[in-house]
């Protein structure tokens, strides 16, 4: 038995919707400026090879969460997305065949400290304190693939205390999922527990202390968080 110096941190996982089983989850990639509006927003070009950045497997929060408003930002803003965990791992991955190592979906919110972001953009520094905070990857109950198949449209929603912000369909991700999986799998060798959020539609902005914000994905369903 191996031994070691401190106590070995616990797994981070996610619920899976009807099932007792936890899901292990290893890494999480997200996709930036994947809808066409919410690049125009952003100030990108709209068809831009994806590019990608990462938050630590310990940011997840769960549905429900009643979550610290995050410290060092004064715009903490929500980002509403499809997440594909994956159930196969590879390195160059076809896109022909991508989806076969897509285990299932969840409805995600990628937080972002804007503020933060923003300087680092101008500074011509990495995002990693504006993205990879704790706390910074909200994430519902997993749908297995194999009860849903893999949705390629559907309405994807965000609303903060009740007010609606952001209104988008799946159909409309500039990079389909088969895409993502394939594009990311030949920068790194993918694996089974791996999370990936796939980008988010125009509306983004800011979520206040004592606020809720929920994201809902058609046949996903909605999660909420809580920011005290």
């Amino acid at each position: 038995m191996t031994a070691y110096a401190l106590p070995p941190p616990p797994v981070p996982s996610l619920t899976i919707a009807g099932d007792s089983a936890r899901f292990p989850v290893r890494r999480i990639f997200c996709v930036g400026r994947n809808y066409a509006e919410h690049a125009r927003e952003m100030g990108a070009d709209t068809r831009e090879p994806p590019f990608f950045f990462t938050k630590p497997a310990d940011a997840l929060v769960e549905d429900g969460a009643d979550c610290p408003y995050p410290p060092a930002t004064t715009a903490l803003h929500h980002e509403a997305e499809l997440v594909i965990a994956l159930g196969q791992g590879g390195a160059d991955i076809p896109a022909e065949t991508a989806l076969s190592h897509v285990w299932g979906y969840a409805p995600g919110n990628d937080l972002t400290r804007r503020d933060l972001q923003d300087a680092a953009k101008a500074a011509r520094r990495p995002w990693d304190m504006a993205k990879g905070f704790d706390g910074s990857a909200v994430c519902g109950a997993l749908v297995p693939a194999i009860r849903i198949g893999h949705p390629g449209r559907g309405r994807i929603l965000c609303h903060v205390e009740g007010q609606l912000r952001q209104e988008g369909n799946l159909a409309d991700m500039i990079w389909s999922v088969p895409e993502i999986v394939s594009h990311l799998s030949r920068l790194v060798a993918l694996a089974p527990g791996d999370l990936i959020y796939t980008g988010t539609p125009a509306g983004v902005g800011p979520v206040g202390r004592g606020q809720s914000c929920s994201v809902e994905i058609e046949g996903l369903g909605r999660i909420t968080t809580r920011f005290s």
